[in-house]
């Protein structure tokens, strides 16, 4: 069960990481992150960030590139929420395939 605080900060965190990888894959073209959950640990120290990644072919590869680089990401996102966090959370990065997981079921019940 998530506290009020974990659950404003991860929704801080969400808002901003999906602002980060919006401006990022802008550049890229063809590819679409989206940051579908952020779940926060209670001693506000690190969170785990499920990104929605579309085409779903490309995904392990994109996911793969966003924890090599999640030192400058985790920077960026400080940045942004400087005036809000005292300490900005460790980042770890899963690939979030439950839309894929709905697609084949919609097609096994076809």
């Amino acid at each position: 069960m998530e506290t009020t605080r974990q659950q404003k900060i991860a929704r801080l965190i969400q808002k901003e990481l999906s602002e980060i990888f919006r401006q990022q894959t802008a550049k890229m073209g063809g590819v679409l992150v989206s940051v579908s959950a952020v779940r926060v640990s209670p001693d506000l120290s690190i969170a785990r960030a499920y990104l929605s990644i579309f085409p779903s072919e490309r995904a392990a590869e994109i996911i793969e590139s966003v924890n090599h680089n999640a030192r400058s990401v985790r920077y960026d996102l400080a940045q942004r929420v400087r005036y809000q966090l005292r300490k900005t959370p460790e980042l770890s990065f899963f690939i979030d395939d439950s839309l894929d997981y709905i697609e084949h079921i919609d097609n096994l019940l076809k």
